[in-house]
């Protein structure tokens, strides 16, 4: 099995015939003060699976901080049924994770194992503002650096494409 789609989303979903919908698309996370909490993060996955591939495979997705210290770890199953043997089967799939904390500044990843085997990880940069407020009126981002693109409502921080 592999993953062909890792990705992390502002919203997404996945369609009635299988098709996946992603908005805002982002690699970092801004805010001012520590710990962050962000409204919400759409983990964007596509499990695409081998031929070989049949029954139930154990998925384990965390979510590690700088310190590879777990915050989070959902446990489930992914069915693969029997398939077209000279084409993968993809089984997309959207997890959205509301109010998550990040404790610190860092480098977190989101680490996708399946039988206990990483098969992919997804970075999410997380780092502190400068702490100075916007005024009304002025570019976001202070003219400084890659510019915030959209706060979600519930959020602390801003989202960095």
């Amino acid at each position: 099995m592999k993953i062909d789609i890792a990705l992390l989303a502002d919203a997404a979903t996945v369609d009635a015939s299988g098709k996946l919908n992603v908005l805002g698309s982002f690699h970092r996370l801004r805010g001012p003060d520590f710990p962050l909490r962000h409204g919400r993060v759409a983990l964007v996955l596509r499990f695409a699976l081998d031929p070989g591939d049949q029954g139930r495979l154990d998925v384990s997705i965390r979510m590690a901080g700088p310190d590879d210290q777990t915050i989070l770890q959902l446990n489930g199953q992914v069915d693969a049924g029997p398939g077209d043997p000279d084409d993968r089967i993809r089984i997309p799939q959207v997890l959205n994770l509301d109010g998550v904390v990040f404790p610190t500044p860092g480098l977190y990843r989101f680490v996708v194992e399946v039988g206990g085997e990483e098969v992919q990880a997804v970075p999410l940069l997380v780092e502190q503002s400068s702490g100075e407020r916007r005024q009304p009126g002025s570019p976001p981002g202070g003219g400084r650096g890659p510019t915030p693109i959209l706060v979600p409502p519930g959020s602390e921080g801003g989202v960095q494409a």
